[in-house]
């Protein structure tokens, strides 16, 4: 994980327009401070009888120095330039045409998800094809809950509200009772689990139940309250199974696609049923989606003012599920742009991936299929129909047994 990371800021820098000057800025200065230093230190008698050392005036030390500058700036020019050449490829950045080259998804294995990525991305980019896409249309919409992290046996923000509801049995005795705080002291994940699938099959009986458990969850704290506590969880907590901190189950293949797709001129967003304000504290280091590029699930929000000041507070009423139709209607409210790439794992996602598909211009949609048990999980339940349909109209299975090198970096 960490050698993405260092990758995405290395990027980040390197294509940054500032970079390039910045280092021979500081080079001149380091520079300066050493002539300064050295003339200084030598006496005038030796400079006076050195003949290597030329006497010049005012005038002459000026002409010296607008020379000197005019020289880093076009030297600065260079470097830029060289530093933007990833593989010795140029990168052109603007609607009349892009093309860029950098290190091509060295975590998924040669094979068909490969090149369909790849040849996607190549026809989009290039401004010499008929499926040429310019950057401020380059979107791409991910699923985050087993699409970019792990989502079993429970989706990760579960285990965050599972331990809110025993801290609220305790203080209550009587939600012992009840569910979902009955499952939540007894651990029977059976039961959350079970209302997911039952929901992706499109059954929504227990629904009602859960949702009135987590809309009562954290209802009335403030938002930055809120996002402290999600942040702390997926810092210091691990998974159950996989034995690893939250914030390192995030999938190294897809965090790589991520990288890639934005060193193409993508703007990448997340799109989850999951809640947005549990994922944004850790979407930025983790994926380098920044806060403003995550859509999910969310509630009511209050303001309540204090004196010349003010909180947004957590209210106990569903603002938006954003999972099945509701992924088109939030991008759209949220963007604005039909995305060109989708991806996915479950029937949940089906519309997103849909709403991709706009003939006669290009989409890649990725459907995730869970078949590593030795890596991770090996399961289809919830994403029966979404398999189906992939089959059906041609959109591409990933495969995390066939098509990954690595599960988790």
């Amino acid at each position: 994980m960490s050698r993405f990371k260092f990758r995405h800021t290395w990027d980040s820098l390197r294509v940054s327009f500032w970079f390039a000057p910045a280092v021979m800025s500081v080079g001149a200065i380091l520079l300066v401070w050493a002539i300064n230093w050295v003339d200084e230190r030598i006496p005038n008698a030796m400079l006076r009888n050195n003949r290597l050392v030329l006497s010049i005036g005012v005038d002459q030390v000026r002409g010296a120095l607008v020379s000197m500058a005019t020289t880093i700036l076009a030297t600065a020019g260079v470097v830029f330039t060289l530093l933007t050449l990833p593989d010795g490829h140029l990168i052109l950045d603007s609607d009349k045409g892009e093309t860029k080259m950098p290190a091509q998804l060295e975590s998924w294995n040669d094979g068909a998800a490969k090149t369909a990525i790849i040849d996607f991305v190549r026809r989009v980019t290039d401004a010499g094809s008929a499926d040429f896409v310019p950057p401020s249309e380059r979107i791409a919409t991910f699923d985050n809950d087993g699409t970019l992290w792990c989502e079993k046996p429970l989706p990760i923000q579960f285990d965050f509200i599972l331990r809110r509801w025993v801290a609220m049995a305790q203080e209550d005795p009587a939600l012992r009772e009840r569910q979902p705080w009955k499952s939540a002291v007894e651990k029977d994940y059976a039961w959350l689990g079970g209302v997911i699938t039952k929901h992706y099959a499109g059954d929504d009986s227990d629904l009602p139940t859960l949702m009135n458990g987590l809309l009562t969850t954290f209802a009335g704290v403030t938002t930055e309250d809120y996002a402290k506590r999600a942040e702390d969880f997926l810092r210091t907590q691990s998974h159950p199974s996989l034995k690893r901190l939250y914030r390192a189950c995030g999938y190294s293949p897809m965090i790589d696609l991520l990288h890639y797709l934005e060193a193409n001129g993508f703007a990448n967003y997340i799109v989850s049923g999951g809640g947005r304000d549990f994922m944004r504290p850790i979407t930025p280091q983790l994926y380098g989606i920044p806060p403003e590029r995550v859509v999910g699930s969310s509630v009511d929000l209050d303001f309540r003012e204090n004196g010349d000041g003010g909180d947004v507070l957590t209210k106990s009423h569903l603002n938006v599920l954003d999972d099945g139709p509701a992924k088109p209607a939030a991008i759209w409210s949220r963007i604005g742009k039909r995305p060109i790439l989708a991806a996915g794992n479950s029937n949940g996602d089906i519309p997103m991936l849909q709403f991709a598909n706009k003939p006669p211009r290009r989409a890649l949609r990725l459907l995730v299929l869970h078949d590593d048990a030795r890596r991770e999980f090996d399961y289809t339940a919830g994403a029966e129909k979404s398999l189906e349909l992939a089959k059906q109209y041609g959109w591409t299975i990933v495969s995390m047994k066939n098509d990954w090198k690595e599960v988790f970096g």
